[in-house]
């Protein structure tokens, strides 16, 4: 599994700390093994089921969304230089993490994808920050997991929380519509 997720997530490798990058690539290890969906389900399946007709992957809004928080970070840091301080390593990890729980919140009924119980009862933000702390993923991980999405709308956002949300958004609205 841990090949099959590498490959899923070949952003891991920009973590530089050896210790938060295996820990991110567990966590995203033990959701695979107690989802109903596959690595192969990821690169299919819809980013969400609020959408309809939603035609870009789980795998492409997600790598997107990284892809995205690190250009504003990396773009921040030559603007602002020393008066900004962006723990890249957070960034990235928890960007990596912030849909990680959205793969208990999936079911398959009859071949058809829908929301789990367990999703219908727990938002992802909140299954995440569940799977990332058994893990032993920071804090300052959890927090970017934990108010990335409407959950954190009334939060205290760090500057990695920040970045991360609105790189997810930004790689969602246009699709609501």
């Amino acid at each position: 599994m841990k090949i099959k997720v590498k490959k899923l997530w070949p952003e891991i490798d920009w973590i530089k700390d050896q210790s938060l990058r295996e820990k991110t690539l567990d966590a995203w290890i033990y959701a695979i093994e107690n989802s109903v969906l596959t690595p192969e389900d990821l690169e299919a399946i819809p980013f969400s089921l609020l959408i309809k007709d939603c035609n870009i992957s789980f795998m492409n809004h997600k790598r997107t969304c990284v892809q995205l928080a690190v250009d504003i970070a990396k773009r921040m840091k030559e603007n602002f230089g020393n008066a900004i301080q962006i723990n890249m390593d957070f960034l990235i990890a928890g960007a990596i993490l912030i849909d990680v729980g959205k793969l208990i919140e999936y079911d398959k009924v009859d071949g058809k994808l829908t929301t789990s119980k367990a999703g219908k009862l727990l938002r992802h933000p909140f299954s995440g920050v569940a799977i990332a702390d058994r893990f032993g993923l920071p804090p300052e991980v959890l927090h970017i997991i934990a108010y990335h999405a409407k959950e954190g709308d009334t939060a205290n956002r760090n500057v990695e929380a920040i970045i991360v949300h609105h790189a997810d958004f930004v790689s969602f609205e246009p699709f609501r519509n």
